[in-house]
């Protein structure tokens, strides 16, 4: 409604009965706000004024303004709270969640789609068709936006979070917004929510705020060979469960019974063994296909129940189940050509098969627990041409380093409510530097933040406020598909505040930070 300039038709001060009108109006519209946040908000003495204006598209509305900021607007008789206003009472609407990226585009004009919607874990705000809400940006509950609710919860998620979740009014950015003193939304810190469910710690860089529902598994992670580790497997014959990369104990269980699923279709199930008692294939096969050391519990995983578990694989395509007599399911149908080659594989699960396939093939040494001996497979899979008949055995550290090495490095981007992206190469750190421009001028680049989510575009107009710098953005040199931001000045420091405190990016993936100027000099 705001994206484009209004025209203004008066400007008046409010009168006394107009006040105690509005103070009323808003009350009946906020019943959530007490008596003494109303007369905060529509104060006794302080300056009120009245604007009466015409929208780009003609609507004929009326703002509220107090010391020069809109706080209220008024349209076909239902007021609506600006940002300014819900600054101050964050709490004042449901409020839905976005992403930084998803901003600027309402701020040009766009309704907010449902698929543009991040669900926290305590759930979607409960609204009806309808209903006015607000949205703010993840790891903010400063809201950033208003609007009207297209449909209520329980149709979005009938719909599977599908289609125009709401009709935005006013946006942060906006000329209504640019009306006032055009500060910064605040940084108020998200609900703290207890929750048991530690599955939401999977892969985790520690991407809070802004982005920390963002889980990026990198190569970098994966690469992490620890040859004691290894030792102690393979020299005790045991492994435990909480020392898989220390993940939490649901997504160890949720890993280990994929992994013992699919070694017994391999290893252990025949055509001729169809239909199977779904029973007797955890008994009789992916039981005995655990590692050493290790126990399978599906009661653990996130499943609870071997049925759900084959559900599951049977979306996948994987297995066909059916219930052959009543309550008892058989799987009937396996499809062994189902594509697995070509999916990714976290570090810690090819140690495991690594170690594995040594220790079923006794490949460890047995003067020497600490070298494998390599059979034909493996030696096809690490040694050079040169190495094959000259290189017998290796040690576990150097065997899981080679093993990785051999292996293409990936990295995955998922956002809630999304499929994960999927991407070959190396992760990119974001990078900073700075170039030396004509008449001894610097300026900061920063590249790769469409990696992390974050728009280059919405990162500039945020620099260009805060820097009060010009700002440039272009295609980075060398990168296809690839923007860069260009501020002018050693802005090293503004930027680092930004990605590290606002959008809580861990520091390991941005490179240049210590470039910043030091503290007294410019």
């Amino acid at each position: 409604m705001f994206a484009k300039a209004f025209r203004v038709k008066s400007n008046t001060a409010i009168k006394g009965s107009d006040r105690r009108k509005l103070r009323a109006d808003v009350t009946a519209a906020f019943p959530t706000l007490g008596t003494d946040q109303v007369s905060e908000l529509i104060p006794g003495k302080e300056e009120l004024n009245v604007v009466k204006l015409y929208a780009h598209k003609g609507e004929a509305l009326t703002v509220y303004t107090r010391g020069g900021n809109p706080i209220l607007f008024e349209l076909e008789r239902n007021l609506y709270p600006t940002v300014y206003t819900l600054w101050s009472f964050p709490d004042l609407l449901p409020t839905f969640t976005t992403w930084p990226l998803v901003l600027e585009k309402l701020v040009r004009g766009a309704d907010l789609m449902l698929p543009g919607v991040v669900v926290p874990p305590t759930g979607l705000p409960q609204v009806q068709q309808g209903d006015l809400c607000a949205i703010a940006l993840v790891g903010n509950r400063a809201p950033v936006a208003v609007g009207v609710a297209a449909m209520s919860t329980a149709q979005m998620l009938a719909a599977g979070l599908k289609g125009k979740g709401f009709s935005v009014l006013h946006t942060y950015q906006d000329h209504l917004w640019k009306s006032g003193d055009k500060s910064s939304p605040p940084a108020i810190a998200p609900l703290a929510v207890n929750s048991t469910d530690s599955n939401e710690e999977k892969v985790d860089l520690g991407l809070q705020g802004n982005l920390s529902c963002l889980t990026l598994e990198g190569e970098e992670e994966d690469r992490k060979v620890h040859c004691a580790e290894a030792s102690e497997d393979t020299s005790s014959g045991a492994q435990s469960q909480d020392s898989w990369d220390g993940k939490p104990l649901q997504e160890q269980m949720d890993e280990l019974l994929h992994w013992c699923f699919l070694h017994a279709l391999k290893s252990r199930v025949k055509r001729a063994d169809l239909p199977l008692l779904t029973s007797t294939l955890l008994g009789s096969h992916m039981f005995s296909c655990c590692p050493e050391g290790q126990q399978l519990d599906i009661k653990k995983s996130s499943y609870k129940k071997l049925s759900k578990f084959l559900q599951h694989m049977q979306q996948e395509q994987i297995v066909q189940v059916k219930e052959l007599s009543k309550g008892v399911e058989s799987i009937v149908a396996v499809d062994w050509r189902h594509p697995r080659k070509g999916s990714t594989l976290e570090g810690s699960e090819v140690r495991r098969i690594i170690i594995d396939y040594a220790k079923k093939n006794n490949l460890v040494d047995a003067d020497n627990r600490n070298l494998v001996t390599l059979d034909p497979i493996l030696c096809g899979c690490i040694l050079e041409k040169n190495e094959q008949h000259v290189v017998t055995k290796l040690p576990w550290e150097c065997l899981l380093t080679r093993c990785l090495q051999s292996m293409q490095p990936a990295y995955q981007v998922t956002f809630p409510g999304q499929e994960p992206i999927l991407k070959r190469g190396k992760l990119c750190l974001i990078d900073i530097t700075l170039a030396q421009k004509a008449y001894n001028k610097k300026v900061t680049v920063v590249r790769n933040l469409e990696t992390y989510g974050l728009d280059p575009c919405a990162v500039a107009a945020i620099l260009q406020l805060r820097c009060q710098a010009s700002t440039i953005v272009s295609p980075a040199p060398g990168a296809k598909d690839s923007l860069q931001v260009q501020i002018q000045g050693n802005q090293i420091h503004h930027l680092g505040q930004l990605l590290l405190e606002e959008y809580r990016l861990p520091g390991k993936y941005i490179q240049g930070l210590e470039k910043a100027p030091k503290p007294g000099k410019k």
